[in-house]
């Protein structure tokens, strides 16, 4: 299982990436060390506002990378009704093998 997220930045930016495991990967960015990205260590990490699942690395790259040539508003804007990954993306990926996830996102992340 792969999950795209997207991060709320402590300057209000957005940054978007791919992992296995989705828990890992918001721990390592708040603890800023060499696993964090460059761009979440520069801005820091506030929470994770929206995370997707899809089965395998190739179809999850896509999602990353389309997500990636959104401008700030239009992510916003799928963070809050995820409907709009469908007006946004439907004419890139098939929007139908990602799965929107909220298990552990509240508004602000909780990690056990």
């Amino acid at each position: 299982m792969y999950y795209v997220y997207m991060l709320r930045c402590k300057d209000n930016s957005l940054y978007t990436g791919i992992t296995t495991d989705i828990r890992r990967r918001y721990q390592e960015h708040l603890n800023q060390g060499k696993k964090s990205a460059k761009y979440t260590r520069v801005h820091g990490v506030l929470q994770i506002e929206a995370y997707w699942s899809c089965q395998d690395r190739r179809v999850a790259s896509q999602l990353e990378y389309w997500l990636k040539t959104l401008d700030k508003s239009q992510k916003e804007q799928i963070i809050f009704d995820n409907h709009y990954i469908s007006v946004y993306l439907q004419e890139k990926i098939d929007i139908a093998v990602y799965k929107r996830q909220y298990d552990f996102i509240s508004h602000k992340v909780m990690i056990k």
